[in-house]
C-alpha cells in the first residue's frame, strides 16, 4: 500500500496563527509534534504501507521534508509539488496517476489528511486492514465516523449497509439531530482507499477533464522519480473541485465503512484550545509565553513572544502573534474566515506569512518598513546558501553580525566577515553562502521604489525551487531565469531569496 498524505490549505480558519504558507499541518500540537508529523508517524506505523507520497505545495515542500526528518522514519518517500491549490480531485488523482504509473494500476492507495487528528491508531489499523478488502474488490472506499454528536459543520454520508446513498453537506441543527439519531448518518472524514487504476477508471467517466489535465501537468513535470513538480501552465486549467464532488457523488463503486477513529480535523480555535488543559475557570491558555489572568473566565487565550495579560473577561478568543492580534467573542470564531478574506483582498502578506518565515536554507525574520525601505534578520544554515538571483528595483545593504559570509556579486565572490558589510546594488546576480559551521546571521536592508518579494529573478537554486518556482503572475510577475536566460514565465511569489 501507499499512503498518500494530503498537505495544504489556506491557513484561514485558525488565522494568525496559520497562514497561507504556515498552513494548519505545520500547527504544533500538546505532544510538541506537528500535525504532520503525526499524519507521517500514523501513516508509517500501518503495517501495509511500504511508501509515503505526499501531495502538497511547491513552497511548502521543504517544511514538509523536514517535518518528516523530525519524525525520524525510515520508509520510502515522495511528494508530488502542486504550483497552487485545486482542491481534492486533482491531488487524489495526481497522486493515483503517479502510483499507477510507478507501480502498477493494481496498487492501494491509503489517503489521509495531514490536518487531522487521529488518536485511536489501533481503530485505525483495523479500519485500513478492512477497507483494503473492499479495495481489493473494485470499491473506492470511503471511512464514515461515527457521529457523537449533532454536529453542523462537517459534512455526512448516509448509507445503506456498506453501500453509499448520499452525500450530504453540512445541515442545519435540525438536520444534524436527526442525522444523529436516525443511525446510519456518518461524518465523512476525508479519508479513502482504492486501488489506483479504479480511481482512475472512475476519474475518466466522472471528471474526463481533471484527470487529461493533471496527467498534462505530470507530462510535462521536471524533477527527479522523487519530487514530481507539477507543470503549472497546464496545471492551471484544471478544474477546482473536490474528490466527492467529481467522484464520490456519481460513482457506482463507493462504499462506506463505519468507524471509530478518535478523529478530529482541528477546524475551530475552540477545538485546538480544547486539546489543552482548562484552568479551574475554563480557560484554556497555550503558547510559548507566560499570561497573567485576573477574573477571565471561559477564554481560549494563545499567546507568543511577549506575554499576555487579561482582566475581567469572559467567553472570548484571544491569539497574539508578533505580527498580529486578534480578539472575537468565542460563539464567533468560525467567521475568523472574514477577516483572512479581507487581508488577502488587501494584497498584504499578513494572510501569507508570519513575520518570521522558513526557507530551505534558514528563515528570515522582518524586522520593520517603510516607505522605500525594508529590514529583515536573515539566518542561514551551516552549508546553505540562498538562490543565485538578481533584484530589478531594489538595493541591498549586508551587513554581517555573526559568521562568516562567501557572497556572490556578478562575478566576484568574496568573504564577509562578522561586522563587515556588502552592498548589492539592483540589477545585480548575487548570492550569499555559509560555508561555516555556525549559523550566519546578516541584517538585510532593502531600498528602492517597489520591495515586494516577488522582484526576484532566479538562475540557480539549490533546493530544486527551478523550474517548481514557475507559476500564477502576481503584482508585477518576477521572471526567472537559469543560466542567464529567460524562461519568459512569471512567477508567483515565492517569498524571495
Amino acid at each position: 500500500m501507499i499512503s498518500v498524505v494530503l498537505c495544504g490549505g489556506a491557513g484561514s480558519r485558525l488565522w494568525p496563527l496559520s497562514r497561507e504558507l504556515h498552513p494548519k499541518p505545520f500547527l504544533t500540537l500538546p505532544s510538541g509534534q506537528s500535525l504532520l508529523e503525526e499524519a507521517y508517524r500514523r501513516a508509517a506505523a500501518l503495517p501495509q504501507t511500504r511508501k509515503i507520497l505526499t501531495v502538497t505545495n511547491r513552497e511548502l515542500h521543504f517544511k514538509a521534508a523536514e517535518a518528516y526528518q523530525a519524525a525520524g522514519l525510515n520508509l520510502p518517500s515522495a511528494y508530488i509539488l502542486e504550483p497552487f491549490g485545486r482542491n481534492t480531485a486533482p491531488a487524489i488523482a495526481a497522486a493515483a496517476l503517479a502510483s499507477a504509473r510507478a507501480k502498477g494500476p493494481e496498487t492501494p492507495l491509503l489517503i489521509l489528511a495531514a490536518d487531522h487528528l487521529i488518536t485511536d491508531k489501533a481503530a485505525l489499523a483495523e479500519a485500513v486492514t478492512q477497507a483494503l478488502d473492499l479495495a481489493g474488490q473494485g470499491l473506492l472506499v470511503t471511512f464514515g465516523l461515527r457521529p457523537t454528536r449533532p454536529e453542523t459543520g462537517f459534512g455526512y454520508i448516509e448509507a445503506e449497509g456498506r453501500r453509499v446513498r448520499r452525500f450530504v453537506e453540512k445541515p442545519d441543527e435540525a438536520q444534524a439531530r436527526a442525522f444523529l439519531a436516525s443511525g446510519n448518518f456518518y461524518w465523512n472524514a476525508g479519508l479513502f482507499c482504492f486501488k489506483a487504476g479504479v480511481m482512475l477508471e472512475e476519474l475518466a467517466r466522472w471528471a474526463p477533464e481533471v484527470l487529461a489535465g493533471v496527467g498534462a501537468s505530470l507530462d510535462s513535470a521536471e524533477g527527479r522519480a522523487d519530487v514530481l513538480p507539477l507543470a503549472p501552465q497546464t496545471f492551471a486549467a484544471v478544474p477546482d473541485i473536490s474528490i466527492d464532488y467529481a467522484v464520490m457523488e456519481k460513482t457506482a463503486k463507493a462504499a462506506v465503512l463505519p468507524c471509530d477513529l478518535g478523529w478530529s480535523d482541528i477546524g475551530s480555535w475552540s477545538v485546538l484550545a480544547g486539546l489543552y488543559p482548562a484552568d479551574e475557570r475554563g480557560n484554556h491558555v497555550f503558547g510559548d509565553q507566560e499570561t497573567v489572568l485576573e477574573d477571565v473566565r471561559n477564554c481560549d487565550i494563545c499567546g507568543q513572544e511577549r506575554l499576555v495579560a487579561a482582566l475581567g473577561l469572559e467567553n472570548l478568543l484571544i491569539v497574539d502573534t508578533p505580527d498580529a492580534l486578534l480578539v472575537t467573542p468565542k460563539e464567533r470564531e468560525q467567521e475568523v474566515k472574514k477577516i483572512y478574506n479581507r487581508l488577502k483582498a488587501g494584497g498584504g502578506e499578513a494572510h501569507r506569512q508570519h513575520r518570521r518565515a522558513s526557507r530551505p536554507w534558514g528563515s528570515y525574520t522582518l524586522l520593520g518598513q517603510g516607505p522605500r525601505f525594508k529590514i529583515k534578520r536573515l539566518e542561514i544554515r551551516p552549508g546553505a546558501s540562498i538562490s543565485l538571483q538578481r533584484h530589478h528595483h531594489r538595493s541591498e545593504h549586508w551587513i554581517v553580525v555573526s559568521g562568516l559570509a562567501e557572497v556572490t556579486r556578478d562575478d566576484e565572490v568574496f568573504l564577509v566577515d562578522t561586522n563587515e558589510s556588502t552592498y548589492i546594488k539592483a540589477g545585480h546576480k548575487h548570492r550569499v553562502a555559509n560555508l561555516g559551521l555556525i549559523d550566519l546571521v546578516i541584517i538585510e536592508v532593502q531600498s528602492g521604489d517597489y520591495l515586494g518579494e516577488d522582484d526576484i529573478m532566479r538562475f540557480d537554486d539549490a533546493y530544486g525551487r527551478f523550474p517548481a518556482a514557475l507559476g500564477k503572475p502576481e503584482k508585477r510577475g518576477a521572471m526567472i531565469e537559469r543560466d542567464g536566460i529567460s524562461k519568459g514565465k512569471q512567477a508567483e511569489s515565492v517569498g524571495g531569496l
